[in-house]
């Protein structure tokens, strides 16, 4: 298991935040979402053969735009 910190940005409100986590939740291997609009983040705790270019992908396929933090 591994945590992964996205910086998430074109979120605007909650509704916003739960696309984001159903994108990621809906990610096979996701075993945790924590999405916060106050810090433009999204932290996950995923199984180690998740790839974050594969994260970054679901995040963008929902409409918003994101980077790995750090």
């Amino acid at each position: 298991m591994k945590t992964i910190t996205l910086n998430v940005t074109g979120m605007s409100c909650e509704g916003c935040v739960n696309s984001v986590r159903n994108a990621l939740a809906r990610f096979e291997g996701v075993h945790n979402a924590e999405v916060s609009l106050d810090q433009k983040t999204a932290v996950l705790e995923v199984e180690d053969a998740v790839q974050t270019a594969d994260l970054v992908a679901a995040v963008e396929a929902a409409g918003y735009k994101a980077t790995v933090a750090g």
